[in-house]
């Protein structure tokens, strides 16, 4: 306790230089805890909505055996998730019974036929686009709670219906599940999220942290070694010292900790393009405070007193400024194997080997961007010597040589100031290629838009007004062979289309030599075989009229007809085409589909969507190729992965800033000496500059070499197409450029118009 006593009333009386190196310390150290503060709480938010979309979820009580229970008089829901834009709009019909049922979250009372309970978001999105009024049909009573929402921008409804118009309905009892249907986010997505996060902020984020606590290094280390000359025992000074630390990490933990809570109560408020939540849920947890007022203090107090050591073990060797040690290389030990790992991925990618085994790489690829990242926080001061020690020697210039021969005496100066530049860069590289691998699963090349209708439940009347809406360029039947239910032989099944040669005409890009008004095979020209059926093979088609059943029978035809379907997406999936006249008037087939096709421009298929809700809002349309489910993961991890960014960013600069002006206050001296022995301000100014862009700008080059090797890597074990992203090179270049261009920026004020002899008097 004495030692930590000595720790703090050094800190109070020495100087306003210290307590402004204090005052960085512990704003550093709150940048830092805010930063980790949103590292841990995303999970947390995540949970909470996963938690209130599992509470809302209908369900019915069950038995032992799996048998839904108390079923008689019971309600009737039918749930339907439809892309509006790139987000989902859920809308859950309820057809009320004769028992009464607790209601979901967020609603006081289930409601009654033609009602419609809505969220806020959904009913400003009405009022702007009354279109929409289709598919949310009834008048509005009431608004849903915030606890029966996922987050402030769900699209989500309630719509009573009478039990009569609800069809494919199941039944209800209660409300809540131990999952939600479909998470926030995925679990493997979120890995992937905990990858980037970790790769852009935490490890930065340990690397600012380290530089906060050891601010002033050279000052305190002779300060500490006076106090040992003076009779202090080793394990004191080391004690005194990290009192300062933990001192300012402790302030800067409590100043973290309240900045984060108020920019979330102003972000969530706000909101983020693709994630909202709701104050309470971005709250910090026990757990998560404990962990920054521990953490955080803990890392301090671990670099207060390795600082220390050197003053503590040798304390004339650091009065009298004896000559450094060169930098261990023991830090290769981390370079080499991350560079190793991520190596053999790229040659597996290079050689058409790629890794198949995606457990073993899920622990590989995050193992690598680790090692590989502290490996260039580590090997940077050794590459810096070696690279001061060639350039000073062949060097002409003098303040080239003035720089080197500093950068060659403390390798670690200048670079102290320069790793989190390095970082960032680095880091940059990795969230570029988890966003080619984003891109990879969500963009869609195809021209045109397929939506698909089961017909089951559908009217002649109506499958007539979902063939004419408006935008709707093809249409056609498709219909599936019959099996029969009662054996258990393997039977082969064949699809048919029902549709005139016009109509294939407007759902192909191309079917030459096609002729109406008779059975033809199919044979889709990419495929070069046909997967259905061989000629003169039988199938049994089921149709119906009225509620009569007959059998359709029909023998697949020799003429072959061959097309051509779009890109990345298929308008037929059958191996007959039948002209409408061949089936008996009046029958529709009972196991069939009705195929739309349209542009893919955002807008027209807004307005299909919304005719087909116009038609009968309870339908059930898959439009091919859109998992509005998964554009919305996709859209929350973006988010995600630029909050990453921003905070590295932050982190990266202000890992600058901190150790830009704690080194111009810790230079002033040499400054001062050069400039009273003659030395021009335009050449310090050079010395200074060149003494942190040298080694930055190396450290940039190595940053973008092993960022790059990382990401290619990355892709590589993603299983995706692209391995190797040569349109990322120049965004990284101009990063590492800008990186540059800070730096220089910040190296120019150490150098000031005025000389102050005090500081050498002092020394």
């Amino acid at each position: 306790m004495r030692e930590l006593l000595l720790g703090l009333r050094l800190l109070l009386g020495s100087g306003r230089g210290n307590r402004v190196r204090f005052l960085l310390m512990t704003l550093g150290s709150a940048i830092g805890v805010s930063c980790l503060a949103v590292v841990l709480t995303i999970p947390g938010i995540l949970a909470a909505q996963d938690a209130r979309m599992a509470a809302r979820q209908p369900t019915c009580a069950r038995d032992s055996q799996g048998h839904c229970t108390g079923i008689k008089g019971a309600p009737r829901e039918l749930t339907r998730t439809d892309p509006l834009g790139s987000r989902p709009m859920t809308r859950v019909f309820i057809a009320p019974g004769t028992k009464h049922i607790e209601p979901p979250p967020g609603l006081g009372e289930l409601p009654s036929p033609g009602e419609i309970v809505l969220s806020p978001r959904l009913r400003e999105v009405l009022h702007a686009e009354p279109g929409l009024a289709k598919l949310l049909p009834g008048r509005e009573r009431r608004l849903i709670g915030a606890h029966g929402l996922a987050h402030p921008d769900e699209l989500y409804a309630y719509i009573g219906v009478s039990p009569h118009n609800l069809k494919e309905a199941d039944v209800v009892t209660l409300f809540g599940t131990p999952y939600p249907p479909s998470p926030t986010v995925e679990n493997s997505t979120l890995d992937i999220v905990r990858f980037t996060l970790a790769g852009v902020v935490l490890l930065p984020l340990a690397v600012f942290l380290s530089v906060c606590a050891r601010l002033s290094a050279a000052v305190r280390v002779r300060r500490l070694a006076a106090l040992r000359l003076l009779g202090l025992s080793t394990k004191a000074v080391q004690r005194v010292n990290a009192a300062e630390t933990v001192a300012a990490a402790v302030l800067g933990t409590v100043l973290g900790i309240g900045i984060y809570e108020l920019a979330n109560q102003l972000v969530s408020r706000a909101g983020l393009p693709g994630f909202k939540w709701y104050p309470s849920d971005g709250a910090l947890s026990f757990s998560t405070i404990l962990v920054c007022l521990v953490g955080c203090p803990t890392l301090a107090w671990f670099a207060g007193r390795t600082s220390a050591r050197k003053a503590a073990s040798n304390p004339l060797a650091v009065r009298r400024r004896a000559v450094q040690k060169p930098p261990a290389k023991w830090g290769m030990l981390s370079l080499v194997p991350g560079l190793g790992i991520v190596a053999g991925y790229c040659v597996a990618g290079a050689t058409g080997h790629a890794p198949r085994d995606t457990r073993v790489s899920a622990v590989l690829m995050p193992l690598a961007v680790v090692l590989v990242g502290v490996g260039l926080v580590l090997t940077l001061p050794l590459l810096s010597r070696a690279l001061a020690r060639r350039v000073g020697r062949w060097s002409g210039s003098l303040f080239l040589g003035l720089a080197m021969r500093r950068n060659e005496a403390e390798p670690g100066g200048a670079l102290r100031v320069a790793t989190g530049l390095v970082l960032l860069v680095y880091a940059a590289s990795l969230v570029q290629g988890v966003l080619i691998e984003l891109d990879q699963v969500s963009k869609s090349e195809s021209p045109v838009q397929i939506y698909s209708i089961g017909l089951d439940g559908v009217t002649a009347k109506q499958q007539h007004a979902l063939e004419s809406i408006t935008g709707i360029r093809g249409h056609a039947v498709q219909m599936s062979s019959w099996i029969d239910p009662h054996t258990d032989v393997f039977e082969p099944t064949i699809h048919a289309v029902v549709a005139t040669c016009g109509q294939l005409h407007k759902l192909v890009p191309s079917a030459d030599g096609c002729v109406g008004g008779r059975p033809v095979r199919l044979l889709d020209q990419a495929q070069g075989a046909s997967w259905d059926g061989n000629p003169g093979d039988a199938f049994a088609f089921h149709l119906r009229k009225a509620g009569h059943g007959r059998f359709m029978h029909l023998r697949v035809p020799k003429e072959t007809l061959r097309y051509r379907d779009w890109d990345g997406i298929s308008a037929l999936d059958a191996g007959v085409l039948l002209p409408p006249s061949f089936l008996p008037t009046g029958y529709r087939p009972e196991d069939a589909s009705l195929v739309l096709l349209s542009s893919s421009d955002p807008g027209t298929v807004r307005a299909v969507l919304d005719g087909i809700g116009g038609v009968d809002p309870t339908i059930a349309v898959d439009p091919y190729g859109i998992n509005v489910t998964a554009l919305q993961q996709i859209a929350v991890v973006k988010t995600l992965l630029a909050i990453g960014m921003v905070l590295g960013l932050i982190i990266g600069v202000a890992a600058y800033l901190v150790a830009a002006t704690d080194r111009a206050m810790e230079r002033k001296p040499q400054v001062t000496a050069l400039a009273l022995l003659g030395a021009r301000p335009r050449t310090l100014r050079a010395v200074q500059v060149a003494q942190v862009v040298l080694p930055l700008t190396f450290g940039l080059v190595l940053a973008v070499v092993t960022g790059k090797a990382a990401e290619s890597s990355y892709l590589v074990t993603g299983g995706g197409a692209i391995f190797w992203d040569g349109k990322g090179v120049p965004l990284l270049l101009a990063s590492a450029l800008g990186a540059v261009v800070v730096a220089v920026l910040g190296s120019l004020p150490l150098i000031g118009r005025r000389i102050d002899p005090e500081l050498i008097r002092r020394d």
